[in-house]
């Protein structure tokens, strides 16, 4: 199994605030995937609206590929030309994981910056 690093670019975010929004192409899926199955157009939409982050066709089906392959997502039968995903028992349990974490962190960093 081959693996390829796919750059992302973070040129085209949605608002006024680009040095604010988020992107971890895997853990914007699993986050797009949580809200229930979705395909990849729908995925684009709804982690723009998430994380000001419009990912590109490329980043996206990445990151859909190597969860796919972790086990972490799977797809469903495809339904007019368009192939949904959803999160596994293992992808669900990776997410959950995944958010502690980013909770622990903002937590323990929160505040660090003095106001200017």
């Amino acid at each position: 199994m081959r693996y390829y690093y796919v750059m992302r670019s973070t040129r085209h975010v949605a608002g006024d605030d680009a040095a604010g929004h988020y992107s971890d192409p895997p853990l914007l899926v699993l986050a797009s995937l949580a809200g229930g199955p979705k395909h990849g157009h729908a995925m684009l939409d709804d982690i723009e609206q998430m994380s000001g982050a419009r990912l590109g066709p490329g980043t996206l089906y990445g990151a859909i590929s190597r969860l796919e392959a972790q086990g972490w997502i799977e797809p469903l039968p495809a339904e007019a030309r368009r192939r949904p995903y959803r999160l596994t028992a293992a992808g669900r349990a990776a997410f959950t994981a995944k958010m502690a974490r980013l909770r622990r962190f903002v937590a323990a960093t929160d505040g660090r910056l003095a106001p200017a």
